[in-house]
């Protein structure tokens, strides 16, 4: 069966850097929802059309993944507003931050510590991968039609490295696959 909206494509990947460091490695196929949001569009439009078997590599620039860096999602806080404990790589929710944290910062966010100074720490609420050109060389293993569940919900339940913070504030941590 060949690639085509709406469908469901299961994939094995490598994903690296520009540098050719490996960022993930996808070993066992995965599905995702073609036509919904499981993808970054460019990965989907550069899968239409191909079958099973087929190896696609792809070059995405950040506007084509997951944005430019940008500054302005970078909070510097009053450490004093956290409890103890907090360490560089921890993840905050939006919802989640102390009162007192800038009133400006996205609530709908999901925030990474990256820094930690002694009366500060450094909140960015940046995709990990924002500001980064991605090398992606992966495999189609197998393509089918979608269930009516998977068309009502646009998706396979599985995501392209996604962060995504729920309304009612529960959030889901980086997806890598």
């Amino acid at each position: 069966m060949e690639i085509k909206t709406p469908s469901v494509v299961a994939l094995t990947w490598t994903l690296k850097d520009t540098l050719g460091e490996v960022l993930d490695t996808l070993d066992e196929p995965v599905e995702f929802f073609i036509g919904g949001q499981d993808l970054l569009p460019k990965i989907e439009e550069a899968l239409q059309g191909h079958e099973p078997g087929a190896k696609i590599d792809l070059h995405l620039e950040p506007e084509d993944a997951f944005g430019d860096f940008d500054e302005n999602l970078l909070f510097l806080e009053p450490l004093a507003l956290f409890p103890e404990g907090l360490e560089p790589g921890l993840t905050i929710e939006g919802t989640a931050l102390p009162a007192g944290c800038n009133p400006d910062a996205p609530r709908n966010a999901l925030y990474t510590v990256t820094e930690i100074y002694p009366e500060h720490v450094v909140l960015d609420a940046n995709h990990p991968l924002s500001g980064i050109a991605l090398r992606l060389h992966l495999k189609v293993e197998s393509v089918r039609e979608p269930t009516e569940s998977e068309v009502g919900h646009g998706s396979c339940g599985t995501g392209f490295f996604k962060i995504e913070v729920g309304n009612d504030g529960a959030s889901t941590a980086p997806t890598l696959h």
